[in-house]
C-alpha cells in the first residue's frame, strides 16, 4: 500500500490491515472487523482501511456501524462512488430508505456503467414507495 502511514513493519497498522483484508476474504467478517477497527483507529485518514472496515461491519451485518464507516468515506470524499453506494446500501438495511435511495442515486449516476448500482437504488425506490 502506498498511503501515508501504512508500512509494513512489526504489528502496526499495516499488518492489522492486510491479515483484516485475509479474514474478510475468508468469510470472517466479525474477526476482520476486529483487526481493521485496530489499523481504522491507527490510521483514521485512510480510505482503504475505512472501506476494508465498513466492508468487514456489512459482512457481519452490522450495518449501522456499516453506515457509518462508509459516512466517514464520503464526508472525505463525496465523489467516492462507491462510498455513496455502501452507505446507501447499509441504509437500506436499516430501513433508512429515503437515505439509502439519496446515495444509491448518487452512486448511480456517477458509474451509470455499474448495473448493480441502479439495480439496487431501483430496488431501494420500490421499497420506499411501498413503505408509503
Amino acid at each position: 500500500m502506498d498511503e501515508p502511514g501504512l508500512s509494513a513493519g512489526t504489528e502496526g497498522p499495516y499488518d492489522w490491515y492486510t491479515r483484516g483484508l485475509a479474514l474478510l476474504e475468508a468469510g470472517s467478517a466479525a474477526a476482520a472487523e476486529q483487526l481493521l477497527a485496530r489499523a481504522a483507529a491507527a490510521e483514521p485518514g485512510s480510505r482503504s482501511v475505512l472501506e476494508a472496515l465498513g466492508r468487514a461491519q456489512f459482512e457481519a451485518r452490522d450495518y449501522a456501524k456499516a453506515k457509518a464507516t462508509f459516512s466517514r468515506i464520503i464526508e472525505a470524499d463525496p465523489t467516492d462512488d462507491y462510498g455513496q453506494f455502501a452507505l446507501g446500501l447499509s441504509a437500506a438495511r436499516i430501513g433508512e430508505l429515503r437515505t439509502a435511495v439519496e446515495h444509491l442515486a448518487l452512486a448511480a449516476a456517477m458509474r451509470p456503467d455499474l448495473a448493480h448500482y441502479g439495480r439496487e437504488l431501483r430496488m431501494a425506490r420500490a421499497r420506499l414507495e411501498g413503505a408509503t
